[in-house]
């Protein structure tokens, strides 16, 4: 396997430098382009087709986030690790979101720095130990949502369309599709009390007890979709 190419991104000079001074003398790495804007990185990139780009995301002109993005169209192939003092969720989600597929933060080890780009480079996601948790923790809330959820849809009525007369089945689909009862009424022709009473028995017959129940059972027997 020849050396992993890569591009440095970062607004200031020094610090490109200090990193390529570094990464140059480890075995199989290259520098072969800097950019110090999102802009330049961009036509760096398409010029030179890097490995590995290693981002900055605060710059001028065009940030890291939107410059991940657009290379993640333009130059697919090019793996993205973000090299940030960005030390947050905000950022972090926003990176893997745009197309990173690493992300460290500059008080990272300079060793560190060397792993993650071979794992990018090796197509595996890298990420900062000590930010990874954050996805965990976001996968756990994720998944406590949807049991939540599974419980909530389990304990609805499972009655079907059946139970329901022609025009308690025109009703609920309607309400379903946003119409209130007014809008009903003038849709079929009804007053609005016999709307409110064909809720009312609709509830009755199903044993829901809430409009957004209604929506749900109509969802799920296909009288609605969404």
């Amino acid at each position: 396997m020849g050396a992993i190419t890569l591009m440095l991104v970062d607004d200031h000079e020094i610090v490109r430098a200090g990193l390529k001074s570094f990464l140059e003398a480890q075995e199989g790495m290259h520098v072969v382009a800097e950019a110090g804007s999102g802009i330049e990185a961009l036509e760096q990139a398409m010029a030179t087709h890097p490995d590995v780009i290693v981002m900055d995301i605060s710059m001028p002109d065009m940030d890291g986030l939107e410059a991940t993005r657009r290379l993640k169209e333009c130059c697919p192939e090019c793996q993205i690790l973000a090299l940030t003092v960005h030390e947050d969720q905000q950022y972090f989600f926003k990176m893997l979101v745009a197309g990173a597929t690493g992300y460290l933060t500059k008080i990272a080890a300079a060793n560190e720095l060397v792993e993650a780009i071979q794992a990018v480079a090796a197509g595996n996601v890298y990420l900062q130990p000590a930010l990874a948790r954050w996805l965990l923790e976001d996968y756990r809330r994720l998944s406590t949502q949807n049991a939540k959820q599974a419980a909530v849809d389990a304990s609805l009525p499972q009655k079907g369309l059946e139970v329901l007369s022609r025009r308690e089945q025109q009703v609920l689909q309607l309400v379903a599709d946003g119409y209130t009862n007014q809008q009903i009424g003038e849709k079929l022709g009804i007053s609005f009390k016999t709307v409110a009473r064909h809720r009312e028995r609709i509830m009755d017959k199903l044993n829901i007890h809430s409009s957004s129940e209604l929506v749900k059972f109509a969802l799920r027997t296909g009288l609605t979709h969404l």
